[in-house]
């Protein structure tokens, strides 16, 4: 079967070991599972989120913080497991003895086909807490009505609305017009966010927006959107994260100023976006970014 499951459509024959525009293949493989603790306060809580890193990704960003899988795909060479339905079922029931809060499909788009399999397998076998789809936000409607009544809670990026910056920076020229729409569908699957008793997310969505160097003006134009087409009280995160890997160009060689940052947070307040999340600058550190060495706990 011919793979047409994210924006791009590139047709690869996956089945018959064709690899994507993604890097994937007929084998999904898994770069890490484990409780990670660095995700929205409501996704961590206190205990962890069952984070699952797949490989691969449809998106080419310049400023990746996972590039070491993300253009990997389906090669298990750097320690990643290869992983069928059942054994992402075992490793969501891993995760949850472990206590976490949730299940977090990390970069999960390309590997859809396992994850709609997988899914009910692990909750027939007894996993009972939420799954969170975790993704940058390219995707197409199509594909995600597929996920509906399996995906709990959405937590997708919104990068960009300018296609300039989306080409430059990302290489998809047309992310804003698969993005906006995928987050209205992702909104009209899981509403907004509800918490338990605890804080702690049980469903709904959470709309991601790294704030880039000298592109607060790109930030204004997302944060209109989301003020725009999605409820006010639609739950935002908006990060200061940044961190440049080796080798970038100006203007992304640095971090965010605390002064971009501020007039990226007043914008959003501004608009009444009161749901959101904000970040200290000092979480761009390369130090939140973990090990993809295979590691399962």
């Amino acid at each position: 079967m011919n793979c047409f499951d994210c924006p791009i459509m590139c047709g690869a024959d996956r089945e018959a070991g064709e690899k994507g525009v993604c890097g994937v293949g007929a084998q999904s493989c898994i770069a890490r599972a484990a409780r990670h603790y660095y995700e929205e306060p409501p996704i961590s809580g206190t205990r962890g989120s069952g984070a699952v890193f797949f490989m691969g990704c449809n998106m080419r960003c310049v400023f990746c913080q996972n590039i070491g899988i993300s253009t990997v795909g389906s090669d298990p060479s750097c320690g990643a497991l290869p992983a069928d339905e059942d054994a992402l079922a075992d490793i969501m029931l891993r995760l949850q003895e472990l206590g976490s809060h949730n299940i977090n499909l990390v970069t999960p788009t390309p590997h859809i086909r396992l994850i709609e399999k997988a899914i009910p397998k692990a909750r027939e076998r007894g996993l009972l807490i939420p799954i969170v789809c975790n993704t940058n936000g390219y995707e197409r409607v199509e594909s995600l009505k597929r996920l509906e009544g399996l995906i709990d809670i959405y937590l997708p990026d919104l990068k960009y609305v300018s296609p300039r910056l989306a080409e430059r920076y990302s290489g998809r020229a047309d992310y804003f017009e698969y993005a906006s729409r995928a987050v209205d569908e992702m909104q009209r699957q899981t509403g907004t966010l509800e918490l338990d008793d605890e804080g702690i997310a049980k469903r709904g969505l959470i709309v991601r927006h790294l704030v880039l160097p000298c592109a607060v003006d790109e930030t204004r134009r997302v944060l209109d959107y989301i003020a725009s087409a999605l409820p006010k009280e639609t739950c935002v995160s908006l990060m200061s994260q940044y961190t440049p890997i080796p080798g970038m160009k100006k203007p992304l060689d640095r971090r965010l100023t605390k002064a971009e940052y501020s007039r990226a947070v007043d914008h959003a307040l501004a608009l009444g976006l009161d749901n959101l999340f904000i970040q200290k600058m000092s979480s761009a550190d390369s130090a939140f970014t973990p090990e993809f060495n295979g590691y399962f706990e």
